[in-house]
């Protein structure tokens, strides 16, 4: 098994990545942000606007609900590292596109190497059927512990779903209140 990459070279090797057209229209690098030594590693699928223009994944009214929902598992936002699958905003918010995810996961899978968590948090489709390697979607897997090689992942809803769909949020609090469980165990 070759060495961990250190967080911040692997970051400096995103930050020159041309391996897809994304890094065109970006206006920051969102490479990943928290704790480097984190139990739970927090994977979403791509930076929207606010993460755009702060260059940290998260921060808009889905980083203020994963917030809300973090503390139900007994964690803040220092205690876990949050990355995406992709590092750069698709253009309009779309969805990854094939290429660009080939693109960008190397870097994904590095981060995860280096952090070493005992559990990995999959929020919404994009990011869990990454992880899983599978087709089936977040509604029949949120909430239960699921296994990718040596990692725990744990699926759920993404926070922004609960935003636009507000049936969603009571499914998602519960599945923190259960990641919580999980890591007292």
């Amino acid at each position: 098994m070759k060495g961990q990459i250190p967080l911040e070279e692997l970051q400096a090797q995103a930050q020159q990545c041309r391996a897809c057209p994304l890094w065109e229209g970006r206006t920051n690098l969102v490479f990943g942000v928290g704790n480097p030594h984190a139990r739970v590693l927090i994977v979403g699928e791509a930076p929207g606007k606010n993460e755009d223009e702060q260059g940290e994944p998260f921060v808009g009214a889905a980083g203020k609900n994963l917030n809300a929902l973090l503390e139900l598992a007994g964690l803040v936002r220092e205690d876990v590292y949050i990355a995406n699958v992709l590092k750069c905003r698709p253009p309009g918010n779309r969805d990854p596109q094939p290429l660009e995810i080939e693109a960008c996961t190397p870097f994904l899978r590095e981060q995860t190497r280096t952090i070493s968590p005992d559990f990995i948090v999959t929020l919404g489709n994009f990011a869990t059927k990454f992880i899983l390697k599978t087709d089936r979607g977040i509604t029949g897997l949120h909430g239960r512990l699921q296994q990718a090689g040596r990692f725990k992942v744990f699926p759920v809803y993404h926070p922004a779903a609960a935003i636009y769909d507000r049936s969603k949020q009571a499914a998602l609090e519960e599945d923190f209140r259960t990641l919580g469980k999980l890591l007292g165990a």
